[in-house]
């Protein structure tokens, strides 16, 4: 899975994509709200690995994420 974090300007806020190998949109959230679509994917048991993953990348980059 990969992971593409997005920088929100004005009133847009910051922005994670999760993307699968052929890079197929997986889920679109916001930074700050997770929830639903982690538990969507089924991965709402890692949120604490995958949001650790999330806020430690900088933004525009994209980064491979082994789960």
């Amino acid at each position: 899975m990969y992971v593409i974090k997005v920088k929100g300007i004005a009133k847009i806020p910051d922005y994670v994509q999760l993307r699968d190998d052929k890079f197929t949109l997986l889920a679109y959230f916001r930074v700050d709200r997770p929830d639903k679509s982690l538990d969507k994917l089924g991965l709402g048991d890692r949120l604490p690995d995958i949001m650790n993953f999330i806020n430690d990348l900088p933004f525009g980059q994209i980064a491979k994420l082994e789960i």
